[in-house]
């Protein structure tokens, strides 16, 4: 089948303030608690991709990526799927961290940007996170060494193989996702109508932002008790990823209101810390820290053909917005937009990325293109 054309263009925008559309977003912000049970549960599958190559020259004989769906695709009179989106999840998250009354709640419901009623919602977990083929399931640190080509390369499997589906409506992300986003404008500049990459920088991972990583990958992989990823138990250095990463998640006024006091703050910290080491995994965690590695979406920003929005938030303490790489490689690609939205009452830090009020107004206006 043939993808069908892209929407109206619009000419090349700079960075916008999120002020002009504050008081939408205000609105947008009202009673999402009261809209949690609008949105319809979402079905689970498995599709599994034989004799998966990867970037390292490694293979699986087979490799699971566990989805989620709502809706059903629709098809215009070319055959061609009209209402297809797909949503991608940040570093050692799943699909299961938009299922929430923040995200899904202000997007899925009847009325709402992406109705499940009306739009066919594809929300993958990455190779190596959630329910899909990762080193805990058994091979350890024998897993492939996978990158972000490589997820990008079996979301596009699942998506084409999987579901049939050849053209999509929307491909929007967050953090990780984000960077996947602009890796799929890149890669497959026809196959969607619209981009929306969030809480991402377009370019390779640099900084400040590689050294947390580092710091992530060289507590674990120097831990004794990793055990070279043999480990029984799972090591301490977990528990010092978990905490940086919790550092990083959220802006200081929020934490600081959240823990105003030493003891508040350590009460705090190890509540979170605790959940996440629970649920966690040393060697999930190495392999998708690591995986951002041959991100580099710069040189190839002239491919993206679709109408772009990037979205940021000035509090994100990962993609500062003092850095300016935003503002410099937006005007790279032909129909982009990029807004970073002004810390306060509706913003979380990094963390922004999942609370769809701060930035719904403008998926609208993308998707009105």
């Amino acid at each position: 089948m043939t993808p069908m054309s892209a929407s109206a263009h619009r000419a090349p925008i700079g960075v916008r303030s999120a002020r002009p559309l504050a008081a939408l977003v205000l609105a947008c912000t009202v009673g999402v608690a009261g809209r949690a049970a609008d949105y319809p549960a979402p079905s689970e599958a498995d599709y599994v991709i034989r004799d998966f190559k990867f970037a390292s020259g490694e293979s699986l004989p087979d490799l699971r990526i566990h989805y989620r769906f709502l809706g059903r695709p629709a098809r215009g009179p070319d055959g061609a799927p009209t209402n297809a989106v797909l949503i991608l999840h940040g570093t050692g998250g799943s699909g299961a961290n938009f299922f929430n009354p923040y995200f899904a709640g202000e997007l899925f419901g009847p009325g709402q940007p992406l109705d499940a009623a009306s739009h066919f919602i594809v929300v993958p977990d990455g190779i190596g996170h959630g329910g899909s083929s990762k080193p805990s399931d058994g091979m350890h640190a024998r897993f492939p060494a996978y990158c972000y080509s490589d997820m990008v390369d079996a979301q596009y499997r699942l998506v084409t193989e999987g579901l049939s589906v050849s053209h999509l409506l929307l491909v929007l992300g967050t953090s990780m996702g984000g960077m996947h986003t602009w890796v799929w404008g890149e890669r497959h500049p026809a196959f969607m109508d619209h981009l929306m990459p969030l809480a991402s920088l377009p370019a390779q991972i640099s900084g400040r932002n590689r050294v947390w990583r580092r710091a992530v990958i060289d507590s674990i992989r120097g831990d004794p008790l990793w055990k070279g990823g043999e480990y029984t138990a799972q090591p301490p250095s977990l528990r010092v990823a978990e905490e940086l990463l919790f550092f990083m998640g959220s802006n200081p006024v929020r934490r600081q209101a959240e823990m105003p006091t030493l003891a508040q703050a350590d009460a705090v910290l190890d509540r979170n810390v605790d959940h996440a080491v629970t649920l966690g995994d040393a060697n999930d965690l190495l392999y998708a820290v690591s995986a951002s590695r041959d991100y580099d979406p710069g040189p190839d920003l002239g491919k993206i053909r679709a109408p772009l929005t990037a979205v940021n938030s000035a509090d994100d303490l990962i993609n500062p917005p003092e850095l300016g790489i935003l503002e410099r490689e937006i005007k790279r690609v032909a129909h982009g937009r990029a807004v970073v939205v002004p810390a306060g009452d509706a913003t979380y830090g990094h963390g922004t990325h999942t609370h769809a009020a701060a930035w719904k107004p403008y998926l609208i206006d993308l998707l009105r293109q």
